[in-house]
């Protein structure tokens, strides 16, 4: 069998996104998001699994694409790397507010210690909300109420006081069962768009993969670049991607057939 139709055939956007990256591996950029993206989503965030394959399989990919894949995430780019390891990938963590571009320089956002105060007090404010779980991103701090829905409104006001609280520098950003206080100057977008300017990805045309509200700049700015962008799981909100996956599983199934494809274009041709 050949290996494109083991990807399911009612999921048009990953074999698309399998032809791209096998026939023209010098034409695309990759950027990936990483929860309910390349990983399944899991009821609290360190609960998340890795496959065991997949840092390999990113591995193959990158170099296929001769170091034009990066990953696009929430995450710090800390907890990315610890992820992925021993593989070590360009990230952009807290949305971009950290970044570690192609030749391996980084920039790690720091919290003041006003914001440092603000996620102390963050933990002691929502003690009563039985499980809603506050996740310290070091720059940024997220409420995850996944466990705890009946909280959405009350846990919503109280992080948006937060972030008033914690002034310009910082704002909320809404996200699958959760809210986020973040570095205002963070943008997926943005950070996609600087990796465009680097080496391995100058040149190239982008494609976004992600599954959430924060994904939304970094699709836009695919869209813009004449790239493509793809959501990935159930449309509950709108999304300016141009095409949708099912699911993480439908991902990590096209990078795998992608990853075992080798290098170079491919030599049969396809329909």
């Amino acid at each position: 069998m050949d290996e494109l139709e083991k990807l399911r055939p009612t999921d048009a956007a990953t074999r698309h996104l399998v032809r791209r990256l096998i026939d023209e591996p010098d034409r695309w950029a990759l950027f990936l998001d990483i929860d309910g993206t390349l990983l399944d989503l899991a009821a609290t965030p360190d609960a998340i699994q890795v496959p065991l394959s997949l840092p390999g399989d990113l591995q193959a990919v990158a170099h296929r694409l001769k170091g034009a894949l990066a990953l696009v995430t929430g995450r710090s780019l800390s907890y990315a790397d610890a992820l992925f390891t021993p593989c070590r990938f360009p990230i952009a963590g807290l949305h971009g507010a950290e970044f570690r571009g192609f030749d391996g320089q980084t920039v790690v956002a720091a919290a003041t210690p006003a914001f440092v105060s603000l996620k102390q007090r963050l933990i002691e404010q929502t003690t009563w909300m039985e499980g809603v779980l506050i996740e310290d991103k070091g720059a940024a701090v997220a409420a995850h109420y996944r466990l705890a829905p009946a909280f959405d409104s009350a846990l919503e006001g109280i992080m948006r006081s937060f972030a008033e609280e914690a002034g310009p520098d910082w704002v909320l950003q809404p996200g699958k069962m959760v809210f986020e206080i973040r570095p205002a100057r963070a943008d997926k977008g943005d950070a996609v768009a600087t990796y465009l300017e680097q080496p391995a990805f100058a040149g190239r045309m982008p494609i976004a993969i992600g599954d959430d509200l924060t994904d939304e700049t970094m699709f836009a700015l695919a869209n813009a670049r004449g790239g493509q962008s793809i959501r990935v799981g159930s449309l509950s909100t709108p999304t300016c991607a141009l095409a949708k996956a099912s699911s993480p599983s439908a991902i990590r199934s096209a990078l795998s057939t992608i990853a075992a494809a080798g290098e170079g274009p491919a030599a049969a041709s396809r329909s």
